[in-house]
């Protein structure tokens, strides 16, 4: 690492350039032949048939982190606040502004509800009262954020939640007691509900939400972008089940029949807690038999959009000439992707374990909307076939058809290939990069201030 100041000069980089082990490894590497017409590819491509529902609301999801400094006298003591933001689109009204362009931006405001769960989090150097280590705060923040949450006063806690997809975690799998790299702990960690005590003679607290293992993440020594990452993609993912578990106890899983759920990012969870995956996939499966009884046979639509990534790039790629125009990927169709296509296009690996297998809760396609917009797109695994990735058939996604069609209804012009749901969620949980920062730098220096009075 250079010293502030310190630039790099030409010499390296011409010993890098001429360096034979260097050519010798980049001769090596793989180059993957490109085919460009999505009709010679092995995975499906269907014609999405226009579809007659319409959902009367959708619900989305999108969350925001933001790190700060934190001045307590420790180098590198930093916070990050974290707020996952949901809006609640009324599509009825959404229709009745479309009839009449153009409309006033303010009247399309109106048609979404909003609300948000955010919470500041401990990272490096930053350590509560009556706790031995940053790790032991911030697994004490994440507890009590898990704690406080509920979707309404009536509903069970966001903990609660959480604690009823822990019970799906097999037991097979050791973790080490927190505490074991701070005070040398020898147990176990022995998993429980709530707050507990751990078995040792010193009976230091243990949480619940310990079994995530996210605080195994945390670096001592430097910034922890990737921990609040993971905690942001768990409440994002934990709040879709805490809103389903709340509809199926006050009895309105009926409302499923016009009602979508969107999130921002794939389903999966991926890090640390992948293991929740699989025990939102047995919910989901669960809750969807209840909803199947209360709508007459109709599935749940959830569905993930991603922004970015490598399914995204390759997507534009799929869909782009020799010439460089868009236009290869036919309108109105979806390319359904199984495993080896996966493996051979995307995400290069000749393991015989499925892409995926561990961390998704659901699977990709790609959709190319009516309008031209390109869409990579998951839908849950709801059934035991829709597990099988070695082939892509149409119904091994749930309500394909219905989920095309609402995609063509929530195109956004404002973005390059966005839905607006999306795009209002992250306008409520984004925080602005420099003046967010420094109005929570302040609110930081205040409380501190406030605490050591």
């Amino acid at each position: 690492m250079p010293y502030e100041g310190e630039y790099a000069r030409y010499g390296p980089i011409r010993r890098v350039a001429e360096s034979s082990r260097v050519r010798e490894l980049l001769g090596s590497y793989r180059i993957r032949e490109q085919e460009r017409d999505p009709s010679q590819q092995s995975a499906s491509t269907v014609q999405v048939q226009v579809s007659e529902w319409k959902p009367n609301l959708v619900f989305a999801l999108d969350g925001s982190y933001l790190t700060v400094p934190i001045r307590n006298g420790y180098p590198g003591a930093e916070a990050a606040y974290v707020t996952v933001a949901s809006v609640l689109l009324d599509m009825e009204k959404v229709r009745l502004l479309g009839q009449c362009r153009p409309f006033d931006p303010i009247e399309l405001r109106k048609t979404e509800s909003t609300g948000s769960t955010d919470w500041a989090l401990p990272g490096c150097n930053v350590v509560f009262q009556n706790e031995i280590s940053a790790v032991a705060s911030l697994r004490r923040s994440l507890y009590q954020w898990f704690s406080s949450e509920r979707v309404a006063q009536d509903s069970e806690s966001l903990l609660d939640t959480y604690e009823a997809l822990l019970a799906y975690k097999p037991s097979s799998h050791d973790q080490k007691c927190p505490y074991a790299s701070e005070d040398g702990c020898p147990h176990d960690y022995n998993r429980g509900s709530g707050e507990y005590s751990c078995t040792c003679e010193r009976q230091r607290p243990l949480f619940s939400t310990d079994a995530l293992r996210i605080h195994e993440g945390m670096l001592l020594g430097g910034t922890n972008g990737a921990m609040y990452a993971e905690i942001m993609q768990v409440v994002e993912r934990l709040w879709v089940i805490h809103l389903l578990r709340w509809l199926e106890n006050k009895g309105w899983l009926s409302s499923l029949r016009r009602l979508a759920i969107v999130l921002d990012g794939p389903l999966a969870v991926f890090g640390h807690p992948a293991w929740l995956s699989q025990a939102i996939s047995q919910e989901l499966c669960r809750i969807n038999e209840l909803v199947r009884r209360a709508t007459g046979g109709e599935d749940i639509l959830l569905m993930g959009v991603e922004k970015s990534g490598a399914f995204v790039q390759h997507l534009i790629d799929l869909d782009t000439q020799s010439n460089g125009s868009p236009g290869v990927f036919p309108i109105g169709s979806a390319l359904l992707l199984d495993d080896s296509y996966i493996k051979r296009n995307i995400v290069f690996s000749d393991s015989t374990k499925p892409y995926g297998v561990d961390t998704y809760f659901g699977r990709k396609f790609f959709y190319k909307s009516r309008n031209g917009s390109l869409i990579v797109a998951s839908l849950p695994f709801l059934h035991d076939h829709h597990r099988d990735t070695s082939r892509a058939e149409e119904s091994q996604f749930p309500r394909l058809i219905d989920a095309a069609g609402m995609l063509d209804d929530l195109i956004c012009c404002r973005y390059p290939n966005a839905i607006t749901p999306l795009v209002s969620a992250h306008a409520e949980a984004a925080i602005p990069l420099n003046l967010g920062r420094k109005v929570l730098e302040e609110l930081a220096r205040e409380l501190m201030e406030g605490a050591d009075a």
